[in-house]
């Protein structure tokens, strides 16, 4: 199976504690553990709701489908302005947490490929849907710290 999320992830070999980010307040430690927020939320693990009202979602997911990329300094609903405290002790083990949360993506999916799950942006996303947010978001992110394969 296609699996391009975790050849994605070799890029995070280029990442220490003292990479720095081009735009916005995250710090490596920070971006790592957005990033599995976001994939726990597609996995199944975390449930949320979407702040968006449903009007508005057609026109988002044609973004999402679109060549755009995210735009640099969005403030996430979920997180607010302030960064969130570390979940981890260090920088490594949230990018092994992170990878295993990625492989969890794929098991969800190939256990319940029919599945919707709620994106807080975009809405019910399907395993498509969120494959594509995935690679704009970690390409958003990776780009950010210059990591980006």
């Amino acid at each position: 199976m296609n699996k391009p999320l975790i050849e994605k992830l070799a890029a995070l070999d280029k990442l220490n504690p003292s990479t720095k980010q081009l735009w916005g307040k995250m710090s490596p430690q920070h971006m790592v553990e957005h990033l599995i927020m976001a994939v726990t939320i597609s996995n199944g693990k975390l449930k949320v709701e979407c702040f968006n009202p449903p009007e508005k979602i057609p026109v988002l997911k044609r973004f999402l489908q679109s060549p755009r990329p995210l735009p640099q300094l969005f403030i996430n609903p979920l997180i607010g302005e302030k960064l969130l405290p570390f979940q981890y002790k260090n920088l490594d083990e949230a990018k092994s947490v992170l990878r295993t949360e990625v492989e969890d993506y794929y098991t969800f999916f190939d256990d319940n490929p029919n599945t919707v799950l709620i994106n807080p942006t975009f809405g019910e996303l399907n395993k498509h849907e969120w494959d594509i947010f995935h690679e704009k978001h970690f390409t958003h992110h990776f780009q950010q710290f210059e990591i980006d394969s």
